[in-house]
């Protein structure tokens, strides 16, 4: 068991050895997984909202129980790279977006429309479009000024 305390300590049984070691760059690796993991948990959490999901629905949609994405979301645990990957996809961002201290903002409404229709099929994709473009094109006309 190791204990970092300025020194560091080797507990081993009964037995106590204390050694100089310098301790400041595991100190510094430390506090940088420590703000990965925050801004990992902040990111997922905030991303995950924006696209109007529950944690239930974007752990099943990941594979996983959803107390497993609470704890990424309280930054407990860190997911392993293969789940990141699968996490940033189903975000719609890049894993480099969830690492970001400032993830960058994109259009949160084409985001959102983009998560509705992830799980369909192409055919049924290309219905949902056609619909809304029609009802955005007859929305269009009834509010654009008559000459």
């Amino acid at each position: 068991m190791k204990l970092c305390l300025g020194q560091l300590y080797v507990l081993n049984l009964n037995t106590t050895f204390m050694t100089d070691i310098d301790t400041s760059p595991l100190d510094k690796a430390s506090s940088t997984q420590e703000s990965i993991r925050v801004r990992l948990s902040k990111n997922i959490s905030n991303r995950r909202r924006e696209l109007g999901l529950t944690q239930a629905q974007l752990a099943e949609k990941l594979g996983i129980e959803p107390e497993t994405l609470s704890r990424f979301e309280r930054g407990k645990n860190l997911p392993s790279l293969s789940t990141l990957e699968k996490l940033a996809d189903l975000l719609l961002v890049s894993v480099a977006d969830l690492l970001a201290e400032q993830p960058k903002i994109a259009d949160d409404d084409a985001l959102i429309f983009t998560s509705w229709i992830s799980d369909l099929s192409a055919s049924d994709k290309t219905f949902v479009r056609t619909i809304l473009k029609q009802c955005c094109d007859y929305l269009g006309q009834k509010t654009m000024p008559i000459k």
